[in-house]
């Protein structure tokens, strides 16, 4: 016994592979390893032969499995260590040329605007898809069976009326203003559903509203937000807007807001003097608005406005047809999407590292 044994141990020690180790395990423990048959033939002894020998056996699988365990732990070690020395990575080298992904063009205006408005001194505001009527309609100044309500081509969620897909991101600004005291100073960017599919609409698109409430806010104040929001997102300060009356039931004056561009040469640009585009709503908040949110409308005033991220990233990257945003063709994102190791600053720029097409 002694001699099989030391000769397993040898073979264990000299052994420098783990599939070969692997076959010293079966041939001294497998089935009909070894071991294993000397195992066999305890049944053919008396009870005290078999006592001393099956003792003995016992000792001998114990010292053999605890070689092979711990041969087999320093190979594992050696060759992870080899694998350590031979496989390795530069970590300097650019990794851009092998990026695949892109980012979409709705998260890389997203977060451009986001980026324009902090520097402004908004903070971020979301609120839920799935809004109840109160906080979606008849808080923004929509009574029961008013015309307004029309407008805006609802997905309703049951047989009541009372549970909507949010048809704007208004809600959040109805929650912020229950919720905190003003000041208030907060974009509510998010996804926003309407019954209607065409080029330039989509049943679900994104939307970004804004919202200022103080004792001092004034329709001056909401012109010069607007300016400067614009002049930052398309990276130019030849922009020019055009305020006209409109009509919203949750703000009071209400306007339409058109950015200046062009159109020469088949070729659309954010450009002063040539003619107008409507780009957005805003207004003065209703007293109404002011008023169902829980605070005074003698002491409290501001601005809102709303615009559609979709239509900005349109705008500004030449996308003809909204409904491609949705299409999820690898063709398209590879061709209007975005590197995903480029931020957008206003420092470094918003989209001169960032777009594909830079």
């Amino acid at each position: 016994m002694d001699n099989l044994i030391n000769d397993i141990l040898n073979k264990i020690e000299q052994t420098s592979d783990l599939i070969a180790l692997d076959e010293i395990r079966v041939s001294a423990l497998g089935k009909k390893g070894t071991l294993t048959e000397q195992m066999k033939t305890l049944g053919t002894m008396s009870p005290e032969e078999r006592k001393i020998a099956g003792q003995a056996l016992n000792v001998a699988k114990e010292k053999i499995a605890k070689a092979l365990d711990e041969k087999k732990q320093l190979l594992e070690k050696l060759e992870l260590d080899k694998r350590l020395a031979t496989e390795t990575i530069d970590v300097s080298m650019p990794v851009r040329p092998v990026i695949e992904g892109r980012i979409h063009p709705v998260s890389q205006v997203m977060e451009e605007i986001l980026t324009i408005f902090a520097q402004m001194g908004f903070d971020l505001a979301e609120g839920p898809d799935i809004e109840d009527d109160w906080h979606c309609f008849e808080a923004l100044n929509f009574p029961k069976n008013h015309p307004a309500r029309q407008m805006q081509a609802t997905f309703f969620m049951d047989e009541t009326g009372d549970t909507v897909l949010r048809t704007h991101t208004s809600p959040v600004q109805i929650r912020t203003m229950e919720n905190k005291k003003p000041p208030i100073r907060i974009v509510a960017p998010g996804r926003t559903y309407r019954c209607d599919y065409d080029m330039t609409h989509t049943p679900m698109f994104h939307q970004i509203e804004g919202l200022v409430i103080d004792k001092s806010t004034n329709m001056g104040h909401l012109k010069g937000c607007l300016l400067e929001f614009m002049k930052k997102f398309f990276e130019t300060d030849d922009v020019s807007l055009r305020f006209r009356p409109s009509f919203f039931p949750f703000t009071e004056p209400s306007a339409e807001c058109d950015v200046g561009c062009s159109r020469e040469n088949g070729e659309f640009k954010i450009e002063s003097g040539k003619g107008w585009m409507e780009l957005l709503g805003c207004g003065m908040v209703h007293p109404n608005v002011i008023k169902n949110c829980g605070l005074d409308p003698e002491e409290y005033q501001g601005f809102a406005f709303g615009v559609g991220i979709d239509r900005l990233a349109m705008l500004k990257y030449g996308i003809p047809d909204l409904r491609s945003f949705f299409e999820g063709d690898m063709r398209w994102m590879k061709h209007y999407g975005f590197l995903p190791l480029d931020v957008p600053t206003v420092t470094s720029g918003l989209s001169f590292n960032a777009g594909v097409k830079k």
